[in-house]
């Protein structure tokens, strides 16, 4: 069986009644004598404190940044003195990058993140001791400790002492968890400071300590290459990456790819410092801790307003957490010029989407497909839009666009032909499908997914019946805690006759997915032909209830009523 996208999120209710509940009768509220119905008074009710704090509470649980920040500080202007309170709005204000921020920090001396950004708008104003103490005294575990060393070595560099900052950096550089990231801010630091050499020795063991870099550290390699004088290699850092990495082929295009190796990524201190609370907040996200990295990027945010890369990762984690509206303000605010302007259009049009600006989103994508016309991206996410609402056409002659904008076409590209493939089979053009199933395979021949459409669509057309159980078999075995293909490999038994197999397939594939309507009915019939008919019946039962798509009903409804059709059931084989 085909896959199916994952279930949404249930929607956030509980903030709404917890915030009626908020601001609902007291126990002495007014009543009309001894019915005991309230009557409300003429103004309206004044917000409670203990309310606007557990509505606050909630919203940042649901990472609704803006509710959460609004709740707090409301909260904390009717408690001013409840250092709970001012904690956690302390917390909302900068998840929400609210001005408030600086001020609530300067009441939390104790604070490791009011701390950062008191330091950070010392750094601002130039006061660079300041800022180094601050950063002195943060706490030696945790996050801060991995922190601590980049902003105390930026804090150095602010004061113009390059070397003592490199050395503070140079105990870190040993081969470790680490050891890239502490590489990458030596590198930038010598590039500030003018010494192209060193900066080219750091950022190549940047480069050799990390076994994924990031498009960031990709960008910033190829910049500090080319000012050392090795552009050979800081164009082949380029190439080798583009088909893997989406933002860096948007950007990296002739006139973005110049600016890429001749504009200083950090040119300032304190850029560095937002460089290095970018990185670690890019790292924590990695590792599941979703508010510290948006703390960190809303901080280096603060200090290098239009800062692009710490918007997308922002957004990104905004998007991930539902928080579709406050990430597409984000990503609004990407500066047009920004070399990261185009992966920005792309996010936001992803953002659109889920918003439910179905149209916004294509025209966006359509926008930036005109501008970037050497770009496949946009097309293919134009194609993938246009799939999820079943304009088969339209999805086709997107994708269209996107193949022929290849330059070369390689094994990273089959999921373009697999895509396709699926819009041209919906549209009922199977040839045309079939030949690009069999181009997907053919750049990467045991991918599941396409093993397992190409195969089970063979099954339902009662063709190459032999090829697509081969095909499934393979795709069972790369993905066998996986539903759908489990149930495909049982179909395909089933059409073959091979009832005892087919049983014990389709059965593993209801204990993997359970509230599939279609595995289910699969399961019934097998269950008849195998003359277990109180389980088939009771199969095609639950998948009446499990919501079958549109025609699906009434064909189930029959089974019940008068068993499998003849024509239905395989054909005995010779």
């Amino acid at each position: 069986m085909f896959g199916t996208p994952p279930p949404r999120r249930f929607p956030m209710l509980a903030l709404a009644l917890l915030a009626a509940c908020a601001a609902g009768s007291s126990p002495d509220a007014a009543s009309n004598g001894n019915d005991g119905i309230a009557v409300p008074d003429a103004a309206p009710a004044r917000p409670s404190s203990y309310g606007s704090y557990l509505a606050g509470r909630l919203a940042i649980s649901e990472s609704d940044t803006r509710y959460a920040a609004d709740s707090l500080l409301t909260a904390l202007r009717l408690e001013p003195e409840e250092p709970e309170v001012l904690q956690r709005a302390f917390i909302a204000t900068v998840l929400d990058g609210r001005p408030d921020a600086v001020r609530l920090a300067r009441r939390l001396p104790d604070n490791p993140i009011a701390q950062l950004l008191i330091a950070g708008a010392d750094a601002q104003a130039g006061r660079w001791e300041r800022a180094e103490q601050r950063y002195r005294a943060l706490p030696r575990q945790g996050v801060a400790q991995l922190l601590q060393p980049l902003l105390i070595a930026w804090a150095q560099q602010g004061r113009g002492q390059t070397d003592a900052a490199l050395a503070t950096l140079r105990p870190l550089l040993e081969p470790g968890r680490l050891a890239g990231l502490y590489a990458l801010h030596a590198a930038l630091i010598a590039d500030v400071a003018s010494r192209p050499r060193e900066a080219e020795r750091f950022i190549r063991l940047a480069l050799s300590a990390t076994d994924q870099p990031t498009v960031r550290l990709i960008q910033i390699a190829a910049g500090v290459l080319a000012r050392a004088g090795r552009e050979v290699d800081a164009q082949r850092l380029l190439d080798d990456n583009l088909r893997t990495q989406d933002d860096l082929a948007l950007v990296a295009g002739e006139e973005g790819r110049r600016r890429l190796l001749t504009t200083q990524p950090v040119s300032a201190a304190v850029e560095g410092i937002a460089e290095a609370q970018l990185a670690l907040a890019a790292a924590l996200r990695g590792q599941a801790a979703p508010e510290f990295s948006l703390l960190l990027t809303r901080l280096a945010i603060r200090l290098r307003p239009g800062f692009a890369p710490a918007m997308l990762l922002a957004a990104d984690a905004l998007a991930q957490e539902d928080q579709h509206a406050a990430a597409l303000r984000l990503l609004d605010e990407v500066p047009e010029g920004d070399p990261l302007a185009p992966a920005a259009a792309l996010r936001r049009a992803a953002v659109l989407e889920r918003l439910g600006r179905a149209e916004d989103a294509a025209a966006a994508l359509r926008r930036l497909a005109e501008v970037r016309p050497a770009a496949w991206q946009p097309l293919a996410r134009l194609g993938d839009l246009e799939r999820t609402r079943s304009r088969w056409a339209e999805s086709v002659e997107a994708y269209d666009g996107a193949i022929g904008r290849l330059t070369q076409v390689g094994a990273q590209d089959w999921p373009l032909f697999y895509a396709r493939g699926i819009a041209q089979e919906r549209a009922g053009r199977w040839p045309r499908a079939e030949a690009d199933f069999r181009r997907a395979l053919e750049l990467s021949p045991e991918q599941p997914y396409v093993l397992n459409y190409l195969g089970y669509t063979w099954v339902e057309q009662g063709q190459n019946l032999a090829e697509a159980r081969s095909m499934l078999e393979r795709a069972v075995a790369a993905r066998p805690t996986d539903g759908n293909i489990a149930d495909s490999l049982g179909w395909a038994l089933f059409k073959l006759n091979d009832m005892a197999g087919a049983v014990r397939w389709l059965e593993r594939a209801v204990e993997l997915e359970p509230r599939s309507s279609v595995i289910n009915d699969h399961l019934g019939d097998a269950y008849f032909v195998a003359g277990r008919r109180h389980e088939a019946e009771f199969q095609w039962r639950r998948a009446l209830s499990l919501g079958p798509e549109a025609g699906e009903g009434p064909r189930i409804e029959a089974k019940l009523r008068d068993g499998l059709p003849a024509d239905a059931a395989p054909q005995p084989r010779n």
